[in-house]
């Protein structure tokens, strides 16, 4: 019988599932796996078949009562024959008594729904080159977010996370090949948005706003660090205003998914989320 082992992953498997991740046309950005390897170290799994790896999946704890599942890719040659089933229960343990959040792909949302997943709410990926009005509005000075004290940005996020997450935040935002562009007015937060560079289409996650014309002067900030290029942002249609700027934009849907809780949908800032941070950690 072949032999398969779960083990927790190394930095450099991280690398593994990125090339993964981009196989099934999610986009991963160039530099994610730095700042989701120090979100938990030991929240992501491998199975390995005869010592080749065969599935995975993220498992990552925030603060003591919240965890976000991610990465759940099997090989495809391998699919059907319960590898990465085994994977989930083991991933799933580590988890226990924890509200878990993710966000999956339509194919796979009956199957989350029989493992006690319930939908929240759909993050739908526009994608497109920003062409409207991206005017930074009276009052609102854009500021590179690096510049300013981490715990102001890290009180500003926990407004739209269930969760304290700063050794992620952390990383998110600093890691290469990326652009963190904060708002502010009267010294306050007023938005904060994070672009960074990935296989295709430039990422914009987290974007959060107090209105939709401080996010779309956020997009038009990060947009021009890059003149031309496609951008994609993870909308959530909980926001209605999110998705009439994604619009007002130019930008168009591409990818769809569920965002999908275990336990009671948290209680965060819906309506000033105009785009997630990571499909892939919450």
């Amino acid at each position: 019988m072949p032999a398969f082992e779960i083990t927790v992953a190394s930095a450099d498997d991280m690398r593994l599932l990125a090339d993964w991740a981009d196989a099934e046309g999610w986009n991963p950005g160039h530099t994610d796996g730095q700042a989701f390897f120090a979100a938990d170290p030991r929240g992501f799994l491998i199975g390995r078949l005869d010592g080749e790896p065969a599935a995975c999946v993220s498992v990552v704890r925030y603060g003591s009562d919240f965890a976000f599942l991610g990465f759940y890719i099997t090989r495809p040659s391998l699919r059907g024959q319960g590898y990465g089933m085994r994977v989930w229960d083991a991933g799933m343990a580590r988890l226990a008594g924890r509200n878990v959040g993710l966000d999956g792909v339509v194919a796979q949302q009956d199957n989350y729904r029989k493992s006690g997943f319930r939908s929240a709410w759909n993050n739908i990926r526009y994608e497109g080159t920003p062409y409207a009005d991206t005017a930074v509005p009276s009052g609102i000075t854009l500021v590179d977010a690096r510049t300013l004290p981490f715990d102001q940005l890290a009180a500003y996020d926990r407004q739209f996370f269930p969760a304290p997450c700063d050794s992620f935040l952390a990383p998110w935002i600093a890691a290469p090949r990326r652009t963190a562009v904060a708002a502010l007015h009267d010294g306050e937060l007023h938005g904060f948005a994070v672009m960074r560079r990935c296989r295709a289409a430039s990422r914009i996650g987290p974007l959060y706003a107090g209105s939709p014309e401080v996010a779309a002067a956020l997009v038009g900030a990060l947009s021009a660090t890059a003149p031309g290029e496609p951008v994609a942002i993870d909308v959530p249609d909980i926001n209605a205003s999110a998705v009439r700027l994604a619009e007002r934009l130019g930008l168009t849907p591409s990818f769809e998914t569920a965002r999908m809780y275990t336990g009671a949908v948290p209680r965060i800032d819906h309506e000033g989320l105009f785009g997630v941070t990571s499909l892939e950690l919450g």
